[in-house]
């Protein structure tokens, strides 16, 4: 039996940004591009959410709705060096850390428990050690399997500590709304909800028949979720074939302005794994998945590597332009590079031809 640790920090980029200056402490905070530009929040403190400030909304709504909220601009460069030493922190833990971004990681902490220590306590240990060496806060969920401890982590936000004891994992999802689990988008929602789905509890009891009718392999998928049957392992190392960034929306959007904001966020998030890494690349993948989780990639291989991030907007946003269109909105966009040290007289066949790049 595994025991996993989830651990998210709470309002990252704003939560950095409170903590460098005190003045922004208390106060309704959006990190992001100017409203003047049709910039995005990139991430909004508790005070902000509280007047409905969400990540990924155009910034001039933010303001239209909080008029006193105070914005910054993103300082990367320094997110990063928070998330370096948050990660030697979980390492100093257990070796088993699977970073999902740079806020959020699962920890397998099965050693631990298993030498007499419990996930109660490891699970509280970290969030007191984050604090201390920070002076930042995380939620932290323990279960048994990732989707559980993840779960359990979102539950009790800001500054959440919840455990699942080992065999109570279904009674602790049954009550829970069907769209806590992760791949239960809004639409997605809405149709089981039609169905007389509304909670975990009701898909762990669903039709498995309709399910697979509605929603093909998700639909298996998501259902084993709500049985609490997931097996994945914390995953500490993979081969370096692509680096990508991606992040799921609050609020779907069709807006060209506010999707050509998050790409350029996501292509410099990317471009500074590339850098820290020592790498270039030669195609530029853009991942998307409409309202409806339809989700597909679209990409195009470039006559020479690249790695800055101004580079690699180019080629994803008008990959975007594409893809946008009357009646389409998005609930998911990722940014990727791949192809790493090949050669010019190697390129493969064009997937998409973009002018001008």
């Amino acid at each position: 039996m595994r025991h996993i640790l989830h651990a998210d920090f709470d309002a990252f980029y704003a939560a950095v940004e409170q903590l460098d200056n005190p003045e922004l402490r208390g106060k309704p905070l959006a990190v992001g591009g100017s409203p003047d530009s049709r910039g995005v929040v990139a991430s909004a403190s508790y005070e902000a959410r509280k007047y409905g400030v969400r990540s990924a909304m155009p910034m001039r709504t933010a303001f239209n709705i909080c008029p006193q909220l105070q914005r910054v601009s993103a300082r990367f460069d320094r997110y990063r060096d928070v998330s370096r030493s948050v990660m030697e922190i979980f390492r100093d833990i257990t070796p088993l850390v699977e970073p999902l971004s740079l806020d959020e990681a699962y920890l397998d902490v099965t050693d631990s428990v298993a030498g007499g220590q419990s996930a109660a306590d490891l699970a509280g240990g970290l969030k007191r050690r984050v604090k201390q060496e920070l002076g930042l806060t995380i939620s932290v969920g323990a279960g048994v399997s990732k989707s559980v401890a993840k779960i359990a982590s979102d539950l009790e936000k800001p500054d959440g500590l919840t455990v699942v004891p080992p065999g109570e994992e279904v009674a602790f999802l049954a009550p829970l709304p069907v769209g806590t689990l992760p791949g239960v988008g809004p639409k997605t929602q809405e149709s089981l909800k039609s169905h007389g789905i509304l909670t975990i509890g009701d898909l762990a009891n669903g039709d498995d028949e309709w399910l697979l009718d509605r929603f093909g392999r998700n639909g298996a998928y998501i259902k084993s979720l709500a049985l609490a049957k997931d097996d994945r392992p914390v995953q500490t190392h993979r081969d370096t074939k692509s680096i990508s960034s991606e992040t799921t929306l609050v609020l779907d959007t069709g807006d060209p302005e506010a999707l050509h904001e998050l790409v350029s966020r996501l292509s410099s998030d990317v471009s500074r794994s590339l850098e820290r890494r020592d790498l270039q690349g030669r195609t530029v993948k853009l991942k998307l998945r409409l309202s409806d989780f339809t989700t597909f990639t679209r990409q195009v291989t470039l006559p020479d590597v690249i790695q800055s991030s101004d580079q690699i907007a180019v080629a994803a946003n008008r990959l975007m332009d594409a893809e946008t269109g009357p009646g389409r909105s998005f609930r998911l966009v990722g940014v990727g590079v791949s192809g790493f040290g090949a050669q010019n007289h190697s390129l493969p066949t064009l997937q998409a031809r973009l002018p001008g790049i």
